[in-house]
């Protein structure tokens, strides 16, 4: 009998929705054209990469003229880190950002330090919040940039974006949002935000992978990632990916639509999951915030229990889940997010990343509540340290 087959791990990536992937498919056979030809096959492709514009616009509340299309999340957040501190280094060397950022932004920021630029980290507190009283100290005259992520990949903890937008603004300083992991699922309207650079990505929200944007408001200046021809405005060198790029475009528009229910079915799904997990299993606990958190994610610990084991375990049974961030596989360090929360690293290193998305039913939760607690027995009956107490 085949067995059955459970995706919790949307957060690395989700399945694409096939009307997306039919929205796709004439541009990769039938109209095939360079958006940036001037013949019909070229205006086509054109037309449907301004269409996608629009779609993006429509979703963060923004202008079509201020989304620039990249390769994806990590390209938007160089693009805005790098592009920011390239044009305006005359003017100051800091960047703010937090301890719990994305690899793209923590990573980015080591290189800027190897090349002159000063970054400061601010911490964050046990729920994952950061420390705003922090972020407000290290502000100097030198400070170009804050990059604050909107929700976070690990435990979805949502940061008060408005309240640093408006720290920002008042000292003239860009603020960019890695809102990755929130377009598409809470509403994100940039001019309630008050961002100034906000990167988003396809494969997060139902849509290919290799696809995203960034939003750069009018008016704010930086320089190009890419250098070449003068596409997009000459914001990004390269020919326009158009399959990729409507795909894009047709997520966004499905996730429009359907954020509503989002919230509430898929909020009722974590919540029982969450909800069944720590009423079924003992000595387990919920790592971050409980209240300000994305609607579709737990991250749990699982005392005495190894979590790279509880996850190979739950894949024998058709359970896909992750310890973390995907970027991060298959490395040896501990998640720099729950070690930015501090607490105990034993309870660290056996958390397990629940993330779930619209095509999750009630049916996935029931299976993982039936298998997940005999399987943590188990592995405890094995456990020194949990016998031990």
């Amino acid at each position: 009998m085949k067995m059955r087959q459970v995706y919790l791990d949307n957060n690395a990536t989700t399945p694409v929705d096939p009307r997306v992937f039919e929205a796709m498919r004439p541009y990769y056979v039938e109209d095939f054209g360079n958006a940036a030809s001037i013949h019909t096959y070229g205006q086509k492709a054109h037309c449907a990469v301004e269409d996608a514009r629009g779609q993006v616009a429509d979703l963060i509340r923004a202008r079509p003229n201020e989304i620039l299309f990249t390769s994806g999340g990590t390209e938007s957040d160089n693009t805005a880190l790098r592009g920011v501190a390239a044009r305006h280094q005359s003017r100051g060397n800091h960047i703010i950002t937090t301890s719990i950022e994305h690899s793209a932004i923590l990573r980015t920021c080591e290189q800027l330090e190897k090349e002159g630029f000063c970054i400061t980290y601010i911490p964050v507190d046990r729920k994952g919040m950061v420390r705003l009283d922090k972020l407000k100290e290290a502000i100097d005259d030198q400070t170009i940039l804050i990059s604050v992520m909107h929700g976070n990949n690990e435990i979805g903890a949502i940061q008060s974006i408005e309240h640093i937008a408006a720290m920002a603004r008042e000292r003239k300083i860009l603020f960019h949002t890695d809102a990755v992991q929130t377009v598409g699922k809470i509403g994100v309207n940039v001019e309630e935000l008050s961002v100034d650079l906000l990167s988003l990505s396809a494969h997060k929200m139902h849509g290919p992978k290799g696809v995203g944007a960034l939003y750069i408001r009018r008016g704010v200046s930086m320089n190009p990632l890419l250098f070449g021809g003068s596409h997009e405005r000459s914001r990004r060198a390269g020919t326009l990916d158009v399959p990729g790029i409507v795909g894009l475009g047709k997520a966004c528009e499905l996730s429009n639509e359907a954020l509503e229910a989002f919230n509430t079915r898929v909020r009722a799904l974590r919540d029982k999951l969450e909800k069944g997990i720590l009423e079924q299993i003992p000595d387990t606990v919920v790592n971050g915030s409980r209240t300000e958190r994305l609607p579709h994610l737990t991250n749990i610990s699982f005392r005495s229990v190894e979590g790279e084991a509880l996850l190979i375990s739950l894949d024998f049974q058709g359970v896909a889940v992750s310890t973390g961030s995907a970027c991060s596989s298959g490395t040896v360090e501990p998640s720099h997010v729950l070690t930015a929360l501090g607490g105990n690293q034993k309870l660290r290193d056996s958390a397990i990343r629940f993330s779930l998305s619209r095509m999750n039913t009630k049916n996935d939760v029931d299976y993982v509540l039936q298998i997940l607690p005999g399987i943590v027995e188990r592995m405890r009956e094995v456990s020194p340290l949990y016998r031990a107490g």
